[in-house]
């Protein structure tokens, strides 16, 4: 698609890869965000071999590094002139490490998966608006399905990572915590966003085929589970594809603050009292989601853990409108 320009994150491998491969088929300008670069320049000759497409372009960013996230930004506005498309893509969740903080502080998984999407997502905002069609995709994980509980709740006291203030090292809660608190981001943002005409969805990623490589990282204990689950798995360009219709098809075109499954259908909001149903099903997702008053704090914790970053010359215009939302 001439001049019709997508940032995808973690675009070196898996879904990421394989959804910056059907855009650069599609003739779009790809940009691949990537923390490797070592493994983003082989998969950048990848695609461009297979799609033939030149306008596929690698650059650097850490997505748990503030610094490393406006740097990105500042390169990018150099280099192009819009945004059309932002897919945030890249998650972290590393099995069996330790307590580990990011180069601001912040636990690594929530750094990674909720604060730094956020961060690339309010310093490209004025980029987007200056596309005809400006679509924002999240990814979203059905490990939120713990939350169906009603006794479970995001624990805030896990965002700083320090033991001090409460805070309990699993890597498998700090993943769920951060999918869930990324969710109820995106709701937040379509919000806020939709003055300016961009659109903020998110696609609920069941699970996808692993790599060898991947499978290699599991302790010996967990890869025969993932082994077993790869049986079951669709491959990467399955879920590459759902990126692509979602982003670009007229059909969602206009709908914003969605949740969607791997069949492409909007999601609803699940009742207070689910049933297996609700549960091992992909139409609805836990009420939680829906709890206003901690999207509010998730978004303000967001902005106020970025806020230094935020007051660079070219984001003035947006920080001075800007105002936080009076948490309940």
């Amino acid at each position: 698609m001439k001049n019709k320009i997508v940032i995808i994150t973690g675009a070196n491998s898996g879904i990421g890869k394989a959804a910056a491969q059907i855009f650069a088929y599609a003739g779009y300008t790809v940009v691949m965000a990537c923390r490797n670069l070592e493994k983003g320049e082989k998969a950048l000759q990848e695609i461009v071999a297979a799609s033939n497409n030149k306008a596929v372009h690698l650059m650097q960013v850490d997505m748990s590094s503030f610094a490393s996230i406006s740097q990105f930004c500042i390169a990018y506005k150099e280099r192009f002139d819009k945004l059309d498309i932002l897919i945030n893509n890249a998650g972290y969740f590393n099995h069996g490490e330790g307590r580990r903080l990011s180069p601001d502080g912040i636990e690594i998984t929530f750094a990674t998966n909720v604060v730094g999407p956020f961060l690339l997502t309010e310093l490209l905002k004025n980029e987007l608006k200056k596309s005809d069609d400006p679509r924002v995709l999240n990814a979203s994980s059905n490990i939120i399905k713990h939350f169906f509980s009603p006794k479970k709740k995001l624990d805030f006291d896990n965002v700083s990572g320090d033991p001090d203030a409460g805070y309990k090292h699993s890597v498998y809660a700090n993943y769920r915590d951060s999918k869930m608190a990324f969710l109820m981001l995106s709701f937040k943002m379509a919000e806020e966003y939709k003055e300016l005409g961009i659109t903020v969805n998110s696609l609920q990623i069941n699970g996808a085929r692993m790599s060898n490589e991947t499978l290699q990282k599991f302790a010996p204990r967990w890869r025969v589970i993932a082994i077993i689950q790869n049986l079951f798995f669709p491959p990467a360009e399955f879920m590459g594809n759902n990126y692509f219709e979602l982003c670009t098809s007229d059909d969602f075109a206009k709908k914003t603050g969605k949740q969607f499954n791997h069949k492409l259908k909007s999601m609803k909001k699940g009742p207070e009292n689910p049933n297996p149903t609700h549960i091992w099903g992909s139409q609805v997702y836990p009420v939680y989601a829906a709890n206003k008053p901690v999207q509010d704090r998730i978004w303000n914790l967001c902005f106020d853990l970025t806020k230094n970053h935020l007051k660079s010359d070219t984001y003035s215009e947006n920080l001075q409108s800007h105002k936080l939302v009076a948490c309940a």
